[in-house]
């Protein structure tokens, strides 16, 4: 099965979603899914249709590579971890890629509630990805 084939419901769930700049190209037997989210709930969704396809995010046959539109509505949280950085990883689990980190005390831009486990943030450096709840506070 042809990877674009694998994905389909993945990428129709970007365009249905309006993800802008939508982008998706084949290379090296990897599919690469690019573009902008119009919010982190669309940005949630696609995830739970990667996880469907492979629920344990295991086949690496795919690369998810959408952000979130800086002008999406947000709120801002706190890293609360007791003295190391925040890991930020590039999808909701422990075991996805970490592709930032943010400081103890660092105060983060939250973009959706994937799940009660794991928040979607935007760090002040730009990293976008998702971090555990357990170590982020609603900032007053």
């Amino acid at each position: 099965m042809a990877l674009q084939e694998k994905y389909a419901e993945l990428v129709n769930a970007a365009t249905a979603g309006g993800v802008s700049n939508l982008q998706v190209r084949e290379q090296d037997n990897v599919l690469y899914i690019d573009g902008t989210a119009p919010t982190g709930q669309i940005k949630d969704q696609l995830w739970d249709v990667y996880g469907k396809i492979d629920p344990d995010f295991r086949s690496g046959d795919v690369v998810l590579n959408v952000n979130v539109d800086t002008n999406a509505v947000s709120s801002k949280y706190t890293v609360t971890t007791e003295s190391s950085n925040l890991n930020v990883r590039k999808g909701p689990g422990t075991d996805q890629p970490i592709v930032g980190k943010a400081a103890k005390g660092e105060v983060v831009t939250f973009l959706s509630k994937y799940n009660e486990e794991w928040y979607l943030i935007r760090t002040d450096a730009g990293e976008e990805g998702y971090s555990n709840t357990k170590y982020l506070t609603a900032t007053v």
